[in-house]
């Protein structure tokens, strides 16, 4: 099992930055992906950042430029660090890792925080 909780979210003005962090609490499951995903009201979900146990990085196009996503194996944490942010980054903004044990492979989230930025 893995447990994710997450944290920095809040409001903030056009062109300002939040980081928003994560950790996970995990047994028997080993992590592989950890990343972030985004839901902004009557849209899907999708994918922001996310970052591999290898180091490479996928970015959406949205953001590139403006957002770093890191993690810190070591301590099972991810951050990502939102800069020049824009009100169509305005979201619900998801912790994701995917992780396996010797029987399967699993996405697990987390409950979500949400970004708003105004203008």
């Amino acid at each position: 099992q893995v447990q994710l909780m997450e944290s920095g979210g809040g409001s903030v003005q056009v062109g300002g930055s939040l980081r928003l962090s994560c950790a996970a609490s995990r047994s028997g499951v080993v992590i592989n992906t950890m990343g972030w995903y985004r839901q902004a009201p009557g849209k899907q979900r999708e994918l922001v950042a996310t970052i591999a146990t290898t180091g490479i990085l996928t970015y959406a196009e949205s953001v590139k430029g403006r957002f770093t996503i890191s993690r810190d194996s070591a301590k099972d944490t991810v951050s990502l660090q939102m800069n020049g942010l824009k009100p169509e980054d305005t979201a619900v903004y998801y912790c994701n890792v995917q992780g396996y044990t010797r029987v399967e492979r699993k996405a697990y989230w987390g409950q979500g925080i949400q970004v708003t930025v105004s203008s």
